[in-house]
């Protein structure tokens, strides 16, 4: 069964600029869940209410500050503001945290650059233990969206978290990001979807709802939930147009 979740950063944007307004038009459109990207500068008092009024959950929000994980040295402030963000995913009942892994350093080799990811998450684990909020490490496209970013490969990702091997710490898997790199959900996640915390999924080209692209969601989708996945699908795209309409267009091609 799909059970879907808003990205309220990208969803009902043109309908509303009022972030706590867009929980209730997601509950209005038949989401099973909303979520979102920073939490810094939004009304958490108001997104609180809705998320109450609506009985909503968060399905996730990304974990501040934003940092250079890659760098050994850039550890130590991403840990003290893990900490904030953790105590907002616990306020507003979220069990997950979006982790960006940073960039990639010319002045750092990559082998290293892995090790000083790896050691960001375990120390994570550290800061989330028995916290029941798992961090999800989220692989990006440098083709498109995200030139210069480290982490572009599924793959690579998921050794981290095995290499971590800590429950707290898990792979964001984007369908977007990862078709953009040109690999095949089925090969990358063989037999390891039960690391995978959070999916999202967007068409190529454009980044909008399922169905303007020539991506094959439905059909990766279903090889997910067919091997294991029952978490969340996260529509992390730009409607086309308004998104109650492109939210029916998804529809369409993802619950086959």
């Amino acid at each position: 069964m799909r059970r879907y979740s808003a990205c309220i950063d990208m969803m009902f944007v043109r309908e509303t600029a009022d972030v706590a307004r867009r929980i209730h038009l997601a509950k209005a459109a038949g989401m099973d869940a909303v979520e979102f990207w920073r939490w810094s500068g939004k009304d958490l008092d108001a997104i609180e209410d809705a998320l109450g009024a609506t009985g909503l959950p968060l399905a996730g929000i990304v974990a501040e500050p934003l940092a250079e994980l890659t760098r050994t040295s850039d550890h130590n402030r991403f840990l003290d503001g893990l900490a904030q963000s953790l105590a907002v995913a616990q306020r507003l009942g979220a069990s997950m945290m979006i982790a960006q892994a940073g960039p990639d350093l010319a002045d750092v080799p990559r082998r290293d650059q892995h090790d000083a990811l790896l050691e960001a998450m375990a120390r994570s684990a550290d800061v989330l233990k028995g916290s029941g909020v798992r961090l999800a490490l989220e692989p990006l496209n440098v083709l498109i969206d995200h030139k210069g970013y480290y982490l572009s490969s599924t793959a690579e990702g998921l050794d981290i978290v095995d290499q971590v091997g800590r429950p707290e710490i898990a792979l964001l898997y984007d369908l977007y990001h990862s078709m953009v790199m040109g690999e095949d959900t089925a090969s990358v996640l063989a037999g390891r979807v039960d690391r995978v915390a959070h999916i999202h999924v967007a068409d190529h080209p454009g980044r909008h709802q399922p169905g303007t692209g020539h991506l094959p969601l439905g059909q990766s989708l279903q090889w997910l939930l067919s091997n294991g996945y029952q978490g969340l699908v996260g529509l992390e795209f730009q409607p086309q147009e308004n998104t109650v309409a492109a939210l029916a267009q998804t529809r369409a091609r993802l619950d086959i």
